[in-house]
């Protein structure tokens, strides 16, 4: 009886588990019956959603379009209509005891979502844009809901049917999504389009259309193309198409798109509904044939049990146990368990599996011991390990090879990375440039060797204290500011500071660092810039000076600054430029404050030694001109601390920059002096010819013109020729007179020296060939007479040039004098084309001008006349 029941039993239970498999199924497609039922409704809800999204949407955009509120109202209520379908239907699925998602709170959470996106849209608060969005969030939601039932698939036709559903439904909603952007879009104007945008919602509508044909039927296909093709279709291809080339010519107006891309959207959910009839069908069609198929199965199963049953009353021999005990062998060694042990040695075929599962179990065991000592070495670090693959063959041995292949390549990306180390360690500790590691809790992890070079600590002293400790304390708030926005996970940030040194000096240090927030590390680099700081200084310094010599200012000018320019450069509470005079006296030429009575010390050290010299807390340093002992700059601290050391070095420096400038500007001083000197004796050497003409050849000359009258006078009675003789005598004479009047006009004007300069220029003006306007503004006071010696020859020259070389036709000029500044302007209507460094007179008059300290400048482009102008100081006495 037990070899009777024993298969009896065993196709009973396959008849059983036959028929629970066939429930299953069929439980299984009433299941996604229900549920695509349940995700029509929700479709449903989902097109009037997008009914009311668009009228939502216009509203927004167009307030004064006719008829939109009414078009929302309508909308609102279908809308409310769809969600109380959707409830319905998602509680019949419910009550039917379909396993599906939480559908009814969804949708309950989509109702308050809903009701909160009207109020929001409503007060106003949301723009066009943002009431799309909130609308299209509710739908995609809905869709991923609709998704989430179809996804059951219990066959393949009814997968495709609803893959094809679902694309129909993703396609519809790209459309929609399009149709609700380009209606914000046009409602401004079609002129206000965009030139050559991307259209994200075309291209997942055609994708979704594609994956609708490859999965329903021909029929739908054709359909699909013929709607794509009508007339709305057609201009919604047009309306993309101007899009993306930037034609707003042929974009149409917000009511032309509107009715075409309703109407391509209505075609379109006529093929989804088609698409959703399909569906349906497939549903039905697949339970029914489950049913019909469990039908036969059982009849097949009662009749087949029969035909066992005789067959197992003939078997004779049980199999149970063996096949038990390798069934239970290979499931151990399948779950890994290698200490099950296969006991059956019998001589039949499932002994010959017994032993060929035991062969497997020995086998195993040996791979797992491969696998274990493998293991052992990466953890010892006994990278050149290797399995022994001579003792496996097969499959095993392939395995082995490439656990030995991974271990090799384990080995080779270990030591390269060793190797990288080693070269990042080398360029770490060799660098010049400070290199750190530190932690936003405000320590230093790591430095390198450059920080103890640049900053005189120890590494152990920089890595126990905060990094703040040895920020100057002046700095301290930008830097925290500046590690605040690292923390942040600020990109690079590039910043400047000061640091105190180990000796207590200060030094400049540029940074760039990068945080790595996940790992709460800061990577920097430094560079000691003190150097260049300083040096940056000291040029600014010296630029500044050489301007001040460049701009020609008083000498004491440049000697002030270069005092107050040494103050600022060494931080110091005084500093002065002197000058040794030749009795061993010191001069004070410029200072910055006041010195104390140590930098006197200072100053006749370096004048007894030529040196450098510190005496207590003030420094000074020669300034050595041409080979000799000019001067000395000297400084002193403000604190009653010394001056730091190298002060010296650096004040010598900056002194064997500046002495060139400094004797360019004295050389300057005395050579404008002495071209004064030269100008000034010339001008007297004029005046003593002059008075020497004036009180000796002229007087002879009037005493020989009295004789001759005298003579003629007594030749009543003579020869008309010696009368004549006399006459002609007495006219050379008188020529002559008149000769040595002008050259002794042209040699110093006697004009000139007895009524000033405004007679002078009214006598130059009557002598003149070419007519003369004159505006003089003079001050009643006489002015210096170097000033008027050199203007008035200058007017002089300027008037023979016009006669002589310009051909003019008139000549202005103008006298006047302001800001302690006479300006004398003469101008013609000449030829012009004068060349002031051509050889002509003017260099002549540059050089008087620029003796007197004043500037000339000759304006004379051909054709258009030439114009100069004389400015030259005056005193303000002689101003007022």
């Amino acid at each position: 009886m037990l070899l009777v029941l024993l298969p009896v039993s065993g196709l009973l239970a396959f008849t059983v588990f036959s028929a629970v498999t066939d429930w299953r199924e069929a439980r299984t497609l009433r299941d996604f019956r229900t549920a695509t039922r349940v995700s029509f409704a929700l479709t449903a809800l989902t097109e009037a959603l997008a009914r009311e999204r668009l009228a939502e949407v216009l509203v927004a955009a167009a307030p004064d379009r006719q008829g939109v509120t009414t078009e929302r109202d309508a909308a609102r209520r279908a809308t409310d209509r769809a969600l109380i379908a959707a409830l319905t239907a998602a509680r019949a699925g419910a009550a039917d005891g379909t396993r599906q998602p939480d559908v009814l709170g969804r949708l309950d959470a989509k109702r308050r979502q809903l009701f909160a996106a009207r109020v929001e849209a409503g007060s106003g608060s949301f723009t066009a844009t943002e009431t799309e969005q909130t609308y299209a969030s509710l739908t995609n939601d809905l869709l991923n809901t609709v998704h989430h039932l179809d996804s059951g698939r219990p066959s393949r036709a009814s997968g495709r049917a609803a893959d094809g559903y679902l694309a129909a439904l993703e396609a519809i909603e790209a459309a929609e999504r399009e149709r609700a952007d380009l209606a914000v879009l046009f409602a401004n104007g079609p002129g206000n389009a965009p030139g050559a945008t991307g259209d994200p919602w075309q291209a997942l509508e055609a994708a979704q259309l594609d994956t609708f044909r490859q999965n329903v039927s021909g029929r739908l296909k054709v359909r699909l193309s013929g709607v794509l093709l009508q007339s709305a279709g057609r201009t919604v291809r047009a309306t993309r198409e101007a899009l993306a080339v930037g034609d707003t010519a042929k974009l149409p107006s917000l009511d032309s798109w509107l009715a075409a891309s309703t109407g391509r959207l209505t075609a379109l959910r006529a093929i989804a509904d088609a698409a959703q009839d399909e569906l349906a069908a497939a549903a039905d069609r697949d339970l029914r044939a489950v049913q019909d198929r469990g039908q036969r199965e059982l009849g097949l199963s009662v009749v087949v049990l029969l035909a066992v049953t005789l067959l197992a009353l003939a078997l004779r021999r049980s199999i149970n146990r063996p096949l038990t005990e390798v069934s239970e062998g290979a499931k151990a060694l399948a779950d890994g368990d290698l200490s099950y042990d296969i006991r059956y040695t019998g001589r039949d075929e499932i002994g010959d599996v017994a032993d060929t599962f035991r062969e497997l179990h020995v086998t195993s065991e040996r791979f797992a011991a491969e696998i274990r000592t493998m293991n052992t070495a990466i953890d010892d670090n006994r990278l050149e390990h290797r399995a022994d693959v001579a003792a496996f063959g097969g499959t095993w041995a392939q395995l082995l090879r490439g656990m030995n292949a991974t271990m090799a390549s384990f080995a080779a990306a270990h030591g390269r990375r060793d190797k990288a180390e080693q070269e990042l360690e080398s360029i770490f500790n060799l660098s010049l440039d400070l290199l750190c590691i530190s932690g936003l809790d405000g320590y230093f992890k790591r430095v390198n060797p450059a920080f103890e070079r640049t900053l005189g600590y120890p590494g152990s002293t920089l890595l126990s204290r905060p990094y703040l400790d040895f920020v100057h304390v002046e700095d301290r708030d930008r830097v925290q500011a500046i590690l605040d926005r690292l923390a942040t996970g600020a990109e690079v940030v590039e910043f400047e500071n000061r640091y105190v040194r180990g000796d207590g000096t200060e030094c400049w240090l540029q940074w760039s660092c990068r945080p790595v927030i996940e790992e709460g590390l800061i990577y920097a680099a430094a560079r000691d810039v003190t150097e260049s700081r300083r040096a940056a200084r000291e040029q600014a310094a010296l630029r500044s000076v050489a301007t001040l010599v460049a701009r020609g200012v008083p000498p004491h000018e440049v000697f002030t600054a270069v005092a107050h320019e040494v103050g600022l450069l060494l931080s110091t509470g005084s500093a002065a430029v002197l000058r040794y005079e030749a009795d061993g006296a010191a001069t004070v030429l410029g200072s910055a404050r006041t010195g104390a009575a140590e930098g006197q010390e200072a100053a006749r050290a370096v004048a007894a030694t030529g040196r450098a010299a510190r005496v207590g807390r003030s420094v000074g340093a020669p300034i050595v001109v041409d080979d000799r002992l000019w001067g000395a700059v000297v400084v002193s601290a403000s604190q009653p601390e010394p001056l730091p050391r190298g002060t010296e070095s650096r004040l010598a420096d900056f002194t064997e920059l500046i002495a060139t400038a400094i004797a360019n500007a004295d050389s300057r001083a005395q050579l404008a002096a002495s071209r004064a000197r030269v100008v000034a004796a010339g001008d007297a050497s004029r005046r003593r010819i002059e008075r020497d003409l004036h009180d000796g050849v002229q007087q002879r000359l009037v005493s020989l013109q009295l004789d001759l009258r005298m003579a003629e006078s007594m030749t009543e009675d003579q020869p008309a020729e010696l009368v004549e003789q006399l006459s002609h005598i007495g006219k050379g004479l008188d020529d002559a007179f008149e000769d040595l009047l002008q050259i002794s006009r042209g040699i110093h004007p006697a004009i000139l020296s007895k009524g000033g300069l405004g007679p002078a220029l009214r006598a130059l003006a009557r002598r003149s060939a070419v007519p003369v306007e004159l505006d003089l503004e003079l001050p009643g006071a006489r002015l210096p007479e170097q000033t008027e010696v050199a203007v008035y020859y200058v007017t002089s020259e300027c008037l023979t040039n016009a006669a002589k070389h310009a051909r003019a036709t008139v000549v202005e000029v103008r006298a006047r004098v302001y800001e302690d500044v006479l300006e004398v302007v003469i101008g013609d209507d000449g030829v012009g084309g004068a060349e002031p460094g051509g050889g002509s007179g003017l260099i002549g008059l540059t050089d008087r001008v620029e003796a007197t300290g004043g500037r000339l400048t000759v304006r004379s482009p051909p054709g258009r006349g030439t114009t100069l102008i004389a400015r030259l100081p005056v005193p303000r006495s002689a101003a007022e």
